[in-house]
């Protein structure tokens, strides 16, 4: 749940509180997970359902979260998976791994604010979208981008437009990126948001307020991994 405290999602729910799309009519999320037609070593154990760390739980429990913390939870969901390639290359070995877990998943559903929402998740090889998710509403849009579906790991890119025209880029305010000075070293790596997380868990502590998730908003995900789990089956 360390995307939340990722400066860029911060700055869209300033947006939408700030009234910059209007009253959010859509959204939609489209993400890569695996980028080609191999997959590194480490990650191979991620190719078997029964470990517990798959596309579903990992790059869609990570995009999901990060939609549902900024727009609202679904009321309902309907899904679809598949294993579209169902043997893939290990990197460095170049063994052919048999895959029990989905490398497509889609939802389609609708929020607590009755907006429409979808999201894609899915491996791809050319003419890749790393990361795409645009937030629609009655008078704007929000464009977030990325190189992975991994929204907690990869720098985000926020762009916006209000009423026609392509979005153009937003710049991220220092106030954001520099809430915590002594993580500025880690900017754009893995580890930033994780940080930027328990700095934040830690003023919690101190001030006695709670901005971070719990494990009731952890149980709360799940529920949801486990209604896409079930739909799609």
């Amino acid at each position: 749940m360390q995307a939340r405290q990722a400066p860029a999602i911060e700055l869209v729910q300033e947006l939408l509180r700030d009234g910059y799309v209007g009253e959010v009519l859509s959204t939609t999320m489209v993400g890569l997970s695996v980028p080609g037609g191999v997959v590194i070593q480490p990650n191979v154990y991620m190719l078997d359902r029964a470990n517990g760390a798959t596309m579903l739980t990992v790059a869609v429990g990570h995009s999901l979260d990060t939609l549902n913390h900024v727009l609202g939870e679904f009321v309902d969901l309907s899904a679809v998976s598949a294993i579209r390639r169902p043997l893939i290359a290990a990197e460095e070995t170049r063994e052919e791994i048999v895959k029990t877990a989905a490398d497509q998943i889609a939802v389609i559903g609708t929020l607590t604010s009755r907006a429409t929402a979808s999201i894609h998740i899915r491996e791809a090889v050319a003419g890749r979208t790393g990361f795409m998710w645009e937030i629609n509403g009655t008078n704007g849009t929000l464009r977030i981008t990325a190189d992975a579906a991994l929204p907690e790991i990869f720098p985000l890119t926020v762009a916006g437009a209000r009423g026609g025209g392509e979005p153009a880029e937003l710049a991220i305010p220092a106030v954001l990126t520099g809430k915590w000075p002594t993580l500025a070293g880690l900017e754009g790596a893995p580890a930033f948001n994780v940080g930027r997380a328990y700095a934040a868990f830690a003023a919690d502590i101190d001030n006695g307020t709670h901005t971070v998730p719990d494990f009731a908003d952890a149980v709360r995900r799940h529920e949801v991994i486990a209604a896409i789990e079930t739909s799609a089956a």
